[in-house]
């Protein structure tokens, strides 16, 4: 279960951030709900997954592949680069979180 508060953290997380640039600066009011709805989840979802998972563990995760799914909604949605160095970058993130869960106790 804990690892399935996890994932639910890392979607909204990833949710809060694009409800944030939706937002316009926090001037709409529907974007900026649902921005603050995300991120308390997202909060409260990583606590859960903290329960049982280390934290260092579940914080790189969550930061990790939220980064990433960001950043590819972003280059797939949100006209942002999706340069070589970019996409380079992204890889090496999620080796670092494949490693991190292979070193886990």
């Amino acid at each position: 279960m804990h690892w399935l508060h996890l994932i639910l953290a890392i979607v909204f997380e990833a949710g809060w951030a694009i409800a944030m640039k939706k937002s316009d600066g926090l001037s709409k009011l529907p974007w900026t709900a649902g921005f603050i709805v995300m991120y308390l989840l997202s909060a409260a979802f990583l606590a859960l997954a903290t329960k049982k998972l280390e934290v260092g563990l579940a914080y790189a995760i969550w930061a990790g592949c939220g980064m990433a799914i960001i950043a590819v909604v972003g280059m797939l949605f949100l006209n942002e680069s999706a340069s070589v160095l970019r996409l380079a970058s992204l890889a090496l993130v999620l080796v670092g979180v494949v490693g991190l869960k292979l070193s886990a106790s």
